[in-house]
């Protein structure tokens, strides 16, 4: 492979102009294709095989005029203190408001009186109303002029001394992403590739090439969104580790040309050697990305699935980019790319007079002693106290990790939103004056079915399915747990029937979760004696399916990532311990940033620090999105890190002396790496959203433990005690196993050019 790279490299820096032509017109070509392309579905959440998902498609097929996908918004009223709903003034201007809410935008369907069902749209002390609008299209459709027209009329009602609140799907969202927080993030991180490489040239290539695949993946995502019906937040996942990647693969290429350059190479040379040997490692590292990003597909929620693999896709992307456009932009700036001082000895063009000039004064100066960079300290610390640096390591890692043993998942709702949105204190109004239960209500279907067993659907009329349903939900009402129970409502087929039960403790809380495990332990018993296939759903529901089909496809989903990823890197690296080692680093990091997660967002801790309104459960979706991403970076540097290790290994240094040149080289590039994703992630740290908090949290802190604690501390304590041993691999697995050549044993060939003594000094 780094022979067949190494001449990819080549070409593209010979035949720049065509390499930067042809990614030219694929950038253009999406983006056009992504402009014409019909407008991408709106979201669409199912869960094959779940209880939920069965009971929602039944609801669809039995009642057709019911299942509509338009957006709605509760509007919650509280009358002025001291009085009530029901006195005539606030009746007055409730209605008022009703009306303009009815005429406030074409894209409203209708509105609800709350006057018209008092019973149940007004709370017992008669002091809180609430009315439903309902629109036409979907949530994603809703356009800016209906959300200023319901903005417009519930302002209009605080003026007349009302308290109005709204929340729902129709409710514009306060809380955005994109904020000043993740610009800071992307400063931050151009600041530290300049730090990094000392040219401003070579700072921007990472960021251009990056920005060029994610437009190209993200393009490509648009296009193809109406025909496999990926929707506009499928791109969330595939935009965000794209750029991580992209940054990193071009900056691990970048480097390694300069530091061949420095060798002496000539720039053609150097492109060809850096492709062949770190382009060989960006390979294998994209390769295991998009091992964890598909992977995501044995979770069986399309969501997950049609995110994972357009990330993937856009993965794939990034690496063709690095080992292509990155090399080609190398050869239009060969010596600007070096870092200023000293680059007029990488010229690749005559010297003027005034340059020969100012060459020959440079060269005059004394030179000074170069110190090891702090790498190479680093790894000689560590060579020399391995065991210390290892137990600090895992017992460190170990104790953060402790907190995650009490993780409790969960999907965002509004109880979770920030308390200055207008959804959190329609959800607080609601709570206070109905119940914590009536913010998440249980549907209950019931079905007729044959006396036989045969399953099949039992005729009979509206009163027979309204009778059956009512005697159900008298025997479901005596469950613990249960505030209230609607009467039954049949189809007019009469052959389903459908009520509601309102638990009494929050959508969120532990004893809904066990109240809807009980419901449906019940139904099981009701469905012999009544000839009923009785199903339990409504959105607390599908959440706690959610939650509960992520928790059990976490072990095999990390078993498949974990296992494959194992059998690539052994294939890169000749050896059964360096991946092993890879892969338990990696839980350790998963598992002590998930106790961060929990310590700071379940249980409260430092929630003043980051602004936590709410502390409670983690979101369902973060443990395996967070596990997808981290490992790809945690796989990243692994390979970065360890394939210079290997290389200089190959070329026959003692195994101390490997670990060093390791880190001489790598070192510096992964902890810029790093630091630049860290920057990226903690931006989303300062959003309002205690969610997006959490995610920004989760990931910054995971690629701090993963980098400087797993990979720069663990690692090479380990190849300390193991020696040799950590490169041993069994005879005949080594017969098995195919030879990629990553480390370029095979380019091993090509000398350096002559060099100065003065130039092998010089750090790159």
């Amino acid at each position: 492979m780094a022979t067949f790279l190494s001449k990819l490299g080549r070409l593209a820096f010979r035949r720049k102009g065509v390499t930067l032509l042809l990614w030219l017109l694929v950038f253009v070509g999406m983006g056009v294709a992504a402009s014409s392309a019909p407008a991408p579905p709106a979201d669409t959440f199912s869960m094959p095989g779940t209880e939920s998902q069965e009971a929602f498609d039944l609801l669809t097929e039995k009642f057709p005029d019911a299942s509509v996908d338009g957006a709605t918004a509760r509007v919650v009223v509280r009358a002025p203190e001291g009085t009530k709903v029901t006195t005539p003034a606030t009746r007055t201007e409730v209605e008022r408001l009703v009306t303009e809410l009815g005429v406030s935008s074409p894209q409203v369907a209708g509105v609800a009186d709350p006057y018209e069902s008092p019973a149940v749209s007004i709370s017992e002390d008669g002091t809180t109303a609430y009315t439903v609008v309902t629109y036409k299209v979907p949530a994603a459709e809703v356009d800016d002029e209906a959300h200023d027209a319901l903005d417009a009329a519930t302002e209009q009602a605080r003026e007349a001394g009302l308290t109005v609140e709204a929340g729902g799907d129709a409710v514009k969202i306060e809380q955005a992403m994109g904020g000043t927080g993740e610009q800071i993030g992307v400063l931050v991180s151009a600041f530290v590739l300049v730090l990094t490489f000392g040219s401003m040239i070579a700072a921007g290539m990472p960021l251009i090439t990056a920005l060029i695949g994610v437009g190209i993946g993200i393009s490509g995502i648009t296009a193809l969104g109406s025909t496999f019906g990926l929707s506009g937040t499928t791109s969330t996942l595939a935009m965000m580790i794209g750029l991580a990647v992209g940054i990193d693969y071009a900056l691990f290429i970048v480097s390694r040309f300069r530091a061949e350059r420095v060798e002496g190479r000539t720039p053609e040379e150097a492109a060809g050697r850096a492709v062949g040997t770190a382009g060989s490692a960006v390979v294998f590292a994209g390769l295991t990305v998009i091992v964890a990003l598909a992977g995501l597909a044995v979770v069986n929620i399309p969501m997950l699935t049609k995110m994972g693999l357009a990330a993937a896709g856009t993965v794939a992307v990034a690496v063709l980019v690095a080992i292509t456009l990155v090399p080609a932009l190398l050869g239009l700036a060969p010596v600007k790319v070096m870092a200023r001082r000293g680059r007029l000895r990488y010229a690749v063009k005559p010297l003027s007079d005034r340059q020969r000039r100012r060459a020959a004064r440079h060269e005059a100066k004394p030179a000074r002693r170069t110190r090891p960079n702090l790498g190479t300290r680093w790894a000689r610390y560590v060579l020399r106290h391995p065991v210390i640096v290892l137990l600090v390591g895992v017992i460190g890692l170990g104790t953060v990790a402790v907190p995650a043993a009490s993780l409790e998942l969960g999907l965002p709702g509004e109880g979770q939103m920030s308390t200055q949105t207008t959804q959190r204190k329609a959800y607080d109004l609601l709570s206070e004056s109905f119940g914590p239960g009536f913010n998440g209500p249980l549907t209950i279907t019931v079905q007729s079915v044959s006396a036989d067993g045969t399953g099949a659907t039992s005729a009979g009329t509206s009163a027979d399915a309204r009778r059956t349903g009512d005697e159900i939900g008298k025997a479901l009402a005596r469950t613990p747990g249960v505030a209230s129970v609607s009467p039954a409502t049949a189809n007019k087929a009469g052959d389903t029937a459908i009520l509601t039960v309102v638990p009494t403790t929050g959508p969120t809380e532990k004893k809904t979760e066990e109240l809807v495990h009980a419901l449906r332990d019940t139904a099981d018993d009701l469905e012999r004696s009544t000839a009923s296939r009785i199903l339990v759903t409504g959105q607390t529901a599908m959440f706690i399916d959610f939650s509960q089909t992520l928790d059990d496809a976490l072990l095999p989903y990390l078993a498949l990532v974990v296992g494959l990823a194992f059998l690539l890197l052994m294939v890169v690296f000749r050896s059964v311990l360096v991946p092993l080692k890879a892969a338990l680093g990696f839980l350790l990091s998963v598992a002590a940033a998930l106790g961060a997660v929990v310590a700071v967002f379940q249980w409260g801790w430092l929630a003043d620090v980051f602004g936590i309104d709410a502390p409670g459960p983690i979101m369902s979706t973060m443990p395996i999105f967070m596990i997808g991403v981290v490992f790809g970076l945690a796989m990243d540097y692994e390979v970065f890190l360890v394939s210079r290790m290997r290389e200089s290994y190959a070329h026959g240094a003692r195994p101390g002396e490997a670990v060093v040149d390791g880190f001489r080289y790598g070192g510096r590039v992964v902890g810029a790496a790093a630091v630049i994703m860290m920057s990226v992630f903690s931006g989303f740290i300062v959003e309002d959203n205690d969610f997006v908090k959490m995610i920004g949290f989760a990931l910054a802190i995971a690629v701090l433990f993963d980098a400087f604690v797993v990979r720069m501390a663990i690692v090479p304590a380990l190849f300390a005690l193991l020696g040799r041993s950590a490169w041993w691999l069994p005879k005949w697995l080594d017969r098995i196993l195919p030879r990629v050549d990553v480390e370029g044993e095979r380019l091993a060939g090509t000398q350096p050019a002559a060099r100065s003594p003065r130039e092998s000094t010089l750090v790159g």
